[in-house]
């Protein structure tokens, strides 16, 4: 049995929860998510919690079981917390702005790159070389910030470009084996 298929989800105060047969939409103090589920899998809210369990062991429920909890339990935890995924620049001359909602990168290029940021996404720039991407839906946040990453990937060599804070760079050393 999935570990994590079986775990209880608990439904916090002021989290509203419908479940129309696959379909299941969160309603909390920070917006509303809907999404379809896939059809074998019974999802229940018994209590204040919700329980999701599959109809047999067959491999393609075992794989959905835990996936189809986890993406619940995001839901939950995006409507009353929110998601945030964190940026930096790394380079002489990089940098971020803010214009309206566009994102405004000049990392390098002849041309200034601007992201307009997908609807329940909202970009901060709190310094010119961090970038805060924020919102409720989980796989949302984390596909624009991998969109703002893929603008200028960072570099083996001289590290430089826009990663994920904290993430570590493998450095390659040069041609003449400087390192």
């Amino acid at each position: 049995m999935s570990r994590i298929g079986r775990a209880p989800i608990k439904v916090p105060a002021g989290v509203e929860v419908k479940i129309n047969g696959n379909v299941i939409e969160v309603k909390g103090p920070k917006g509303q998510l809907s999404r379809e589920f896939h059809p074998d899998m019974q999802v229940e809210l018994v209590d204040g919690t919700i329980l999701v369990t599959r109809p047999s062991d067959e491999k393609e429920h075992r794989s959905l079981h835990g996936l189809t909890r986890t993406l619940i339990a995001n839901m939950v935890k995006g409507v009353t917390e929110g998601f945030t995924r964190n940026l930096e620049i790394v380079g002489v001359g990089y940098r971020a702005a803010k214009q309206g909602n566009k994102l405004v990168l000049t990392v390098g290029y002849s041309h200034p790159v601007e992201i307009e940021p997908a609807p329940g996404i909202e970009i901060d720039v709190p310094a010119p070389t961090k970038i805060t991407v924020k919102g409720i839906d989980k796989e949302l946040v984390g596909q624009t910030a991998a969109n703002i990453r893929d603008v200028r990937r960072p570099e083996p060599y001289l590290g430089k470009g826009i990663r994920y804070e904290g993430e570590r760079v493998r450095r390659k050393a040069g041609k003449a084996g400087k390192a």
